[in-house]
């Protein structure tokens, strides 16, 4: 009797180990099939590829300002990309650098130092063209608010404004704003730094994000490796990284890409024919047309 229990013991632990790892492997195997989440665009024409007005239409425009984001979407973007930081005051604001000196009037002090109404002071048009002059730092709630029924986004989570902090930080103000403006299901956030992405996805699991490559923070891991640890939805990465061997690892998995940032016909045309969802470009108008040429829909 002793020895029969004791088998059967063996038997319960071994089937329920076997159970697990079952379970485990069906669950990895659905994952990415289930995690596919793209933001929805407003004006979709079918062809399964987005074209992403970079930081709105830099090519034209002083970027990140709502004359670049306007003419982005004249030009035939589908999305605009932009940055968003925080302002002295907690206020999220879209802009690429830490710095302020680059792209306006100002010195060359952190953006962090500056409350908002500080910030609004600053010329961020001239610096680019004399007829931009007195265009300003757009807010994230601006942006927003000319996107809501317009244009999808994809907002990129600048490093400098990420810590290790859950709460209170951009990702829950920038989320916070996102949702009161009913645009979850328009939205794609990224970030370099994969503690925005962890924080994101905690925040709300069912907001799309994606992995902004960073060699550094990835060791050795392939792109689905990545897309699975940070339970992220999209990989972007830049047009020389994206090798063959991270093609096919991306296609084998389902998981979308983004490439960045593509301003040259003929790249545009080899990323395109490489299976990329959708490319970030400083020339919209341009990457429209290619687009358009090789994904005719009938």
């Amino acid at each position: 009797m002793t020895i029969c229990l004791a088998g059967l013991l063996l038997f319960s632990m071994a089937t329920s180990i076997l159970s697990d790892e079952t379970v485990t492997a069906l669950s990895s195997n659905t994952t990415t099939a289930e995690r596919k989440k793209l933001p929805e665009l407003y004006q979709d024409n079918g062809d399964g590829f987005i074209v992403i007005g970079h930081r709105g239409a830099k090519a034209y425009y002083p970027e990140n300002t709502m004359s670049s984001f306007r003419g982005a979407v004249k030009r035939g973007a589908e999305m605009l990309e932009l940055d968003v930081q925080l302002s002295k005051d907690g206020v999220p604001v879209v802009f690429h650098d830490a710095k302020i000196n680059r792209t306006t009037n100002g010195n060359s002090e952190f953006l962090s130092k500056f409350t908002l109404g500080e910030l609004k002071q600053f010329d961020a048009g001239s610096w680019f063209n004399k007829k931009f002059t007195g265009e300003r730092i757009p807010t994230l709630e601006e942006v927003l608010k000319y996107g809501k029924n317009r244009i999808a986004l994809n907002i990129e989570i600048k490093t400098e404004a990420v810590t290790d902090k859950l709460h209170d930080g951009v990702e829950e103000e920038s989320l916070d704003l996102v949702k009161e403006y009913g645009m979850s299901r328009h939205v794609l956030f990224s970030s370099f730094d994969y503690r925005a992405v962890k924080h994101l996805k905690e925040l709300d699991p069912q907001i799309p994000v994606a992995i902004l490559y960073n060699w550094e923070q990835s060791g050795e891991l392939m792109p689905s490796q990545l897309v699975e640890k940070y339970d992220a939805d999209v990989f972007n990465c830049s047009r020389r990284e994206l090798s063959k061997a991270w093609v096919e690892d991306l296609k084998s998995h389902h998981i979308p890409f983004f490439v960045y940032t593509i301003n040259q016909k003929r790249y545009m045309k080899s990323v395109i024919k490489k299976g990329a969802s959708g490319i970030f470009t400083n020339k919209p108008d341009v990457l429209k047309k290619v687009a358009s040429k090789l994904l005719s829909v009938e």
